[in-house]
């Protein structure tokens, strides 16, 4: 078993003594760590020093004796030692309980010789907590030390001892039934009372905390009360509840309300509602766990395919496009050597046998071009050549653009009732005609007018709540409602907003929903009651998934204007050319 993770160091009578167990602890444990001992005189640490650097670990001495008590002792050292029988170590360790240096992860070793009982003096007024790693050592008369953990389980309480093991001269000997983690060592409380504070945005919650009545409701504080009511078994303790309305931000006199305020005015020991990670709470609160994972999203429909881009240029792959210009081309170009042929023809023997039959398609490359045009268009021609093999190229000039407009007419049906993939970022949905609504909650309130991000500032002022306009925070059962109807990004917690989904879309509707992370946050979690599966239970009883597509593409999507939209706006561009021509010929012929 582990000693100490990153241990702090024994400070003996004996520099031999000291200096051997300082280098079989670090080996024993493996580790490179940072030492700060706090010696009587410096000269009797020299040793040390040069075994710590030896072997690669740093290390810092301060003569205790010299020491200015205010110094503050920098937070980046991990492993101290300091020596008890040395001149003002009592009025030290008050100074550390100042500075709050015996929580973790700061660990210590506290060498003594003198008498227990002038011992516990120093201990009385310390916060020793469940959570500090402080080991004191005693010199035997046979050169063993004996190693001894000490804490309290609150402040006033007496002092609790873990028996630890031996070192000798010969090496490191310990207790191997002594568990190294101080979690699984010390889970026992004694039953002790914690103030624990829980965030109830909706007063009704509080009847249904464990009955998952209205789960898309407060969901949040209903799993991390069972979560909490769990962890409160595991440990041994007892809770006592206060209940706030929001997770805690500043005020106009820069004071925190709601849960946070509790934590910092101590009138709560823990927070039973898990809150974001933000830069501005890391100094004021301690983050333990996050017990749920934070699943606030956008969430919207995929937009059809017609919306984002111009499908009636996507059926066919570009070098397909181009072999088709190139047979209207070569096809256009073979008839017309065919029709001046059928006028040569006609010219040189038609004419001398008296015959009145003339070719129908004018010699012309404009009437060529029309001929050509009309198929292309399906339309057809009012006259056709009259030679066979004038008749065979415009069958299979004909035939040729049949198939490939069924093609492309089959193409562009199924691709007018396709979803886009094209919106996969804050910026994509920034630039998209999306029009975006936000959960109404305190926390969306908060978060989104104070992002520093450009792109998220952006979508704030300009979707969110733009100026002069109504915001868009709305409950999020109308926000789902509108989603529904499509072309519609909703922010909304992914569990309550999923069980509200599956109640209300059908079946073809849930397919084609998408999600873009808005908030940036992290998800560490509650490892004991993680690994017991006690957590995913309890999530998943409360929280519902992103539903399943099953049916996709079963059901009818009716296509409107906006999916025809450039074939329109083609076709007036030539309602208007051709009423341009008319008015023009109608004054040219007047003229």
């Amino acid at each position: 078993m582990a000693l100490f993770a990153g241990l702090a160091i024994l400070h003996c009578v004996s520099g031999i003594i000291f200096t051997d167990v300082v280098t079989d602890l670090v080996k024993y444990y493996g580790r490179t760590t940072m030492v700060t001992e706090f010696s009587c005189k410096r000269n009797e640490s020299i040793s040390l020093l040069k075994t710590l650097m030896k072997n690669g670990h740093q290390t810092k001495i301060m003569t205790i004796n010299s020491l200015n008590i205010g110094y503050p002792v920098p937070p980046n050292h991990q492993v101290f030692a300091l020596n008890l029988d040395c001149t003002n170590s009592s009025i030290l360790l008050k100074r550390v309980n100042e500075l709050k240096l015996f929580t973790s992860p700061f660990r210590w070793i506290l060498y003594y010789t003198q008498s227990e009982t002038i011992l516990k003096s120093y201990f009385l007024d310390l916060d020793l907590l469940v959570d500090s790693d402080v080991t004191l050592c005693k010199l035997l008369e046979n050169k063993t030390v004996l190693m001894t953990k000490i804490y309290k389980i609150l402040s006033n309480y007496s002092m609790q001892t873990e028996e630890m093991g031996f070192w000798t001269k010969d090496g490191v000997i310990v207790n191997y039934n002594f568990e190294k983690n101080i979690a699984r060592r010390r889970k026992n409380l004694d039953g002790i009372e914690l103030n624990t504070c829980i965030v109830i945005t909706n007063k009704d919650s509080l009847n249904h905390l464990t009955d998952r009545r209205d789960k898309h409701i407060d969901s949040i504080a209903k799993v991390n009360y069972v979560l909490v009511e769990h962890l409160k078994d595991i440990i041994n303790a007892t809770l006592n509840y206060s209940v706030q309305e929001t997770w805690g931000y500043k005020d106009n006199n820069s004071e925190w309300n709601g849960m946070i305020g509790e934590l910092m005015r101590n009138e709560a020991d823990i927070g039973g509602t898990p809150l974001f990670f933000t830069s501005d709470r890391v100094d004021i609160i301690d983050y333990i766990a996050m017990t749920t994972p934070t699943r606030s999203k956008f969430v919207f429909r995929q937009p059809k395919l017609s919306y984002v881009t111009n499908v009636f240029t996507l059926p066919f792959d570009t070098n397909v496009w181009i072999s088709t210009v190139c047979l209207v081309i070569i096809g256009a170009f073979v008839l017309h050597l065919i029709i001046m042929w059928e006028w040569k023809k006609w010219k040189m023997y038609g004419r001398s046998n008296n015959q009145s039959a003339v070719p129908e398609v004018k010699n012309s490359i404009i009437d060529t071009a029309f001929f050509t045009f009309g198929a292309v268009c399906q339309q057809g021609s009012s006259y056709i050549p009259f030679s066979i093999p004038g008749r065979i190229t415009a069958i299979m000039l004909y035939v040729s653009l049949m198939f490939l407009y069924t093609s492309y007419s089959a193409n562009i049906v199924a691709l007018l009732q396709s979803s886009s993939d094209s919106i996969q970022t804050l910026e994509d949905l920034l630039k998209s005609r999306l029009q975006i609504g936000v959960d109404d909650t305190v926390f969306n309130r908060f978060y989104f007018p104070n992002s520093a991000d450009p792109i998220r500032r952006q979508i704030y002022l300009q979707k969110v709540a733009p100026k002069g306009k109504k915001d868009h925070f709305m409950p999020i059962e109308e926000g789902i409602r509108k989603m529904r109807k499509g072309l519609f990004a909703f922010h909304m917690a992914t569990g309550p907003g999923y069980k509200i989904v599956s109640d209300t879309f059908q079946e073809e509707e849930k397919c084609g929903l998408k999600e873009i992370q808005f908030l940036q946050v992290i998800d560490p979690c509650l490892h004991r009651i993680q690994e017991s599966g006690i957590q995913a239970r309890e999530v998943g009883l409360i929280y519902t998934k992103k539903p399943d597509c099953t049916s996709r593409g079963t059901s009818f999507i009716s296509v409107g204007i906006i999916d025809c939209y450039l074939a329109i706006v083609i076709l007036a561009g030539g309602m208007m050319a051709a009423l341009l021509v008319f008015l023009i010929e109608i004054y040219l012929y007047n003229r």
